[in-house]
C-alpha cells in the first residue's frame, strides 16, 4: 500500500450490499436489461462488472453483456506514466450502437480515467447512452463527471489515498482510507 491504515470504509458484507444495490439501480433506471452493455475498466472496474452482471443475472433471469475496457492510450498521464506502457487488450463482445453502455470503475476521483473511458468507449461505436457506475466517489473531480450509481460517497481530503482491495486482483475484500506517507514524514 502507498500510505498509512486510517480506517476501514467498507468490509467484504459492505461491498456486496453496495455491488447488489448498484445493480438493481442499474436495471431500475433503464427499465430493464434490453439493450444493456456493462464495461469494466481495467484493473478493478473488471471484477465489480463481472458482479454486477452475476447479480441481474440472479434476480432478472438475464445475461447483460460484459465488455473489458483498457484506458491506457487515452490516458491524458501518459508520457508522465512510462515510456512503455502495458497496454491490455479491450474486449467488448458486443456491438454498443444504440446501446445503453454502464461503465464500472473502482474509485471516481477527479474524472480523468471516466473522461480516458468516454474517449475510448465512443472509438468502439456510437451508443445510445452512456452510464458511469463506481464503487466509491471520493470528490476532488477536475472535471464536470458525475456517476450515475455510486456505492459510497466519501468525502476526502487530496492527502488521503481510497484502496480498493478485491478478491479476484488482491486476494483481499474490502476499502481502506490511507494517509500518503510523504504527508506523514512532514508532520
Amino acid at each position: 500500500m502507498e500510505g498509512t491504515f486510517k480506517s476501514k470504509i467498507l468490509d467484504a458484507d459492505g461491498i456486496r450490499r453496495a455491488v447488489t444495490r448498484i445493480a438493481h439501480e442499474i436495471v431500475e433506471k433503464n427499465k430493464g436489461t434490453d439493450r444493456l452493455v456493462l464495461v469494466g475498466i481495467r484493473r478493478r472496474g473488471v471484477p465489480l462488472a463481472e458482479r454486477i452482471q452475476q447479480y441481474i443475472e440472479e434476480f432478472e433471469g438475464v445475461k447483460v453483456p460484459l465488455g473489458i475496457l483498457d484506458i491506457t492510450l487515452y490516458r491524458d498521464d501518459l508520457s508522465t506514466i512510462d515510456i512503455h506502457p502495458i497496454v491490455h487488450e479491450t474486449d467488448i463482445p458486443v456491438s454498443i450502437e444504440g446501446k445503453t453502455v454502464v461503465l464500472i470503475d473502482d474509485v471516481l476521483y477527479t474524472g480523468r480515467t471516466a473522461r480516458a473511458a468516454l474517449d475510448a468507449t465512443m472509438d468502439l461505436g456510437r451508443p445510445e447512452r452512456i452510464q458511469l457506475a463506481v464503487l466509491v466517489d471520493r470528490g476532488h473531480r477536475e472535471l464536470p463527471i458525475r456517476a450515475d450509481y455510486v456505492g459510497k460517497n466519501l468525502p476526502t481530503s487530496r492527502r488521503e489515498i481510497v484502496a480498493v482491495r478485491l478478491q479476484e486482483v488482491d486476494g483481499e475484500e474490502d476499502v481502506l482510507l490511507l494517509q500518503r506517507e510523504e504527508d506523514i514524514q512532514t508532520q
